[in-house]
């Protein structure tokens, strides 16, 4: 499956798009040609990272960037996503929101996983947001690797796990066209938990090894 014949033309908004992952996934968005549209709080800041990123992004507050945009991706910090979601019901109903939040907690011994109530953060999104299609995808991208303009192709493959057949095709097919990335469909909704966790053992591998890991799937 090729992206451009599936997902051309889609606009993609971003809600936490001023953060490093959302900023790094919407410049490689718009440098393939996708409008993007970079969600905040603060419609300034968000305003100031579309600047940042050029290609035709643009950026507003969270609560336009839901209404306006084809598909949103999530990536906000974890402890403000519930309560963001909730604020967005109406604006997000109808849509494909892509998941890509690791609830992760940090002590001496590094990233470890924390639980969560709906067993993961896209099932608590899945909760949240009843006439949405909820989509878990993106939670191993490097963001430095996504800034890096020395970076042409990025070496990874994205889980991408729901339980609406013609959603995760679409994300599949969006992932896709970034260079050297492939969308691969790795389960069912309540599947998310263990991929989201995976980070923190990612985490470990980068400082160990001082690297910015991805995960390749053989055999696909």
């Amino acid at each position: 499956m090729t992206g451009d014949t599936t997902v051309s033309g889609i606009s993609i908004g971003i809600l936490g798009g001023t953060g490093d992952q959302g900023k790094g996934l919407a410049r490689r968005f718009a440098l393939a040609g996708h409008p993007v549209l970079i969600g905040s709080r603060s419609a300034g800041r968000a305003q100031e990272a579309a600047e940042s990123i050029g290609s035709g992004a643009r950026g507003a507050e969270n609560a336009v960037v839901a209404t306006e945009a084809d598909l949103v991706i999530v990536a906000v910090p974890y402890d403000g996503h519930k309560a963001l979601l909730e604020s967005l019901r109406t604006e997000l109903a109808g849509k494909i929101v892509v998941d890509c939040v690791n609830p992760l907690g940090f002590d001496k011994q590094g990233a470890y996983a924390l639980p969560v109530e709906e067993g993961s953060a896209a099932q608590q999104a899945a909760a949240v947001l009843p006439d949405s299609r909820v989509v878990a995808a993106f939670h191993h991208v490097s963001a430095v690797v996504l800034m890096d303009p020395a970076v042409e192709k990025v070496d990874l493959d994205v889980l991408v796990l729901g339980d609406d057949r013609e959603a995760t095709d679409t994300v599949q097919a969006l992932a896709s066209v970034i260079p050297g990335v492939r969308g691969i469909y790795g389960g069912r909704l309540r599947n998310a938990f263990q991929v989201e966790a995976l980070t923190a053992n990612l985490i470990s591998i980068n400082r160990r090894y001082k690297a910015h890991a991805g995960v390749r799937v053989t055999d696909v």
